[in-house]
């Protein structure tokens, strides 16, 4: 699970810009590790929609991520997220890290994970020995090829359908599986609807989020092609700043609020995950 934010209109010691234009930042961290949900990373399984707990690990990255916002001289007015509690708990930890804890928080679906489909709670070694090793990184990393649907009788599919948060989505959008295509989709209409208006109101956003959610808003935001994306690897617990024109497009490719060698080893960390090396520094 990950952390956005988004800021425009004043100086910090991150970006340049301060024309009235906008920047953007974001962080991933760990997810279910806590309470009854420690199964869902210790055995190493696909979440997606599945509503589980931050991990200890995940705790411990969100307030390095509050620190680091703190120490870049970031405020905000405004919070957009998911309607998953391991993105509620990332904030409430980097709001309190940054003495925030009061500001207005919208919701939507629209900014949750991926949906795994049939792969939801399946360990990932057992997928890629049930389904071959290569399908499953297709599967995890391309941008158009989505995993086996979940089906009606798949024991996690009414954990999710009657999850209570999810009752306001129509059932025509309710996902039954997601690629990173269709997660972008969504993520990209509620950036344009919803988030471009706040920052071109010179609001200073905050947006919470997830791994996939954010791989593709990068993706739409610098242009990265179908076949790059499948190596694109955002590291855990590291907050990225993008620097925005008049029009919000990035000026320059992401900065990240840590040191060189603590980003490169948090995306090796990523990438041996998947097998996959790229990253962007």
């Amino acid at each position: 699970m990950d952390l956005g934010l988004v800021r425009t209109g004043i100086d910090c010691d991150v970006c340049e810009n301060t024309r009235g234009s906008g920047c953007v930042a974001a962080v991933r961290d760990q997810t279910a590790q806590g309470h009854g949900e420690s199964e869902w990373n210790l055995k190493n399984l696909f979440c997606g929609w599945v509503d589980v707990d931050l991990s200890v690990k995940g705790r411990e990255e969100a307030v390095t991520s509050g620190q680091a916002l703190k120490q870049a001289g970031l405020k905000f007015d405004l919070v957009f997220t998911s309607l998953l509690k391991r993105a509620h708990q990332t904030l409430d930890i980097v709001l309190q890290e940054i003495g925030q804890t009061d500001l207005p928080v919208v919701k939507s679906w629209k900014l949750n994970e991926r949906h795994y489909g049939g792969l939801t709670g399946l360990n990932k070694a057992d997928a890629a020995a049930k389904y071959g090793n290569k399908q499953v990184q297709i599967w995890r990393r391309s941008y158009n090829v989505p995993p086996p649907v979940m089906e009606e009788d798949h024991p996690m599919n009414n954990v999710i359908v009657n999850n209570p948060k999810f009752s306001m989505i129509r059932k025509e959008d309710f996902p039954k599986v997601e690629s990173l295509e269709t997660t972008q989709r969504r993520v990209v209409a509620f950036w344009t609807e919803e988030i471009v208006p706040q920052i071109k109101a010179r609001k200073q956003v905050l947006v919470v989020a997830h791994g996939t959610s954010l791989r593709g808003l990068v993706k739409y935001l610098e242009g990265i092609s179908d076949e790059e994306v499948m190596n694109l690897n955002l590291p855990t617990g590291i907050p990225f700043v993008y620097d925005l024109d008049e029009n919000m497009k990035p000026i320059k490719t992401l900065q990240y609020l840590a040191d060189e060698e603590t980003v490169l080893k948090s995306i090796a960390k990523v990438a041996s995950v998947g097998g996959t090396t790229k990253h962007m520094y």
